[in-house]
């Protein structure tokens, strides 16, 4: 899967080139964080369903994602949609300081259990609204948002660090979406980047549908 579909794609897409994340997606066994039903598509390229409409991405998105953070192995990193437990796990190999929120409860306690079970057992998760982000343990170093948003949420802005980045989708729910990566200046100003054209299940919030 990562030599194949993520560090040397044969497809035209941008390889992922750094090693940390390459190693770090070695050592996750994406297997264990999916539906017995899917299971044996576990490492195939594409998303798969996990339940409750949403899905875990594909692979090379979750490589991609996750280099664009650029951590370091200090670094304070916020997920908004733990999901499966996954992009959680890949990045726990990259710094002990992942905290990781879902609003599907049932989600959010299965990918708590299928962390403990493979002894990712520094990762904070929190059933919850992400759109809210983790005040009380901001700022961090990046945000990763692993749903699309029309716009990038303000609370989750003021909780990123000035040098920090925010890698989320942006677009319409259930439309072709922009992958970005949005860096803070050190005046609290936005550097935006766009990154490629992807498909995510809209953010979810509580009391909307």
């Amino acid at each position: 899967m990562v030599d194949e579909q993520i560090a040397h794609p044969r497809d035209g897409r941008e390889p992922v080139t750094d090693s940390r994340v390459l190693e770090a997606m070695r050592m996750v066994p994406r297997h264990a964080f999916v539906p017995t039903d899917v299971r044996q598509q576990a490492y195939a390229d594409h998303p798969l369903p996990i339940g409750h409409g949403q899905t875990i991405s594909q692979p090379y998105i979750v490589g991609v994602m996750t280099e664009l953070l650029r951590l370091g192995p200090e670094s304070r990193v916020l997920e908004i949609g733990t999901g499966s437990g996954y992009q959680a796990a890949v990045l726990a190999h990259l710094t002990p300081h992942v905290y990781t929120i879902e609003i599907v409860a049932p989600l959010a306690d299965a990918a708590r259990r299928a962390l403990q079970e493979q002894g990712y057992l520094e990762v904070q998760c929190r059933t919850g609204d992400g759109y809210r982000g983790w005040p009380e343990s901001a700022p961090f170093d990046g945000i990763i948002v692993t749903c699309s948003a029309e716009d990038i949420p303000r609370p989750l802005w003021d909780q990123l660090k000035p040098g920090g980045r925010m890698v989320i989708p942006t677009g319409r729910d259930f439309g072709v979406q922009e992958l970005v990566v949005v860096t803070k200046t050190a005046d609290g100003g936005r550097e935006r980047k766009s990154v490629a054209p992807v498909q995510f299940v809209p953010m979810r919030r509580e009391g909307r549908e």
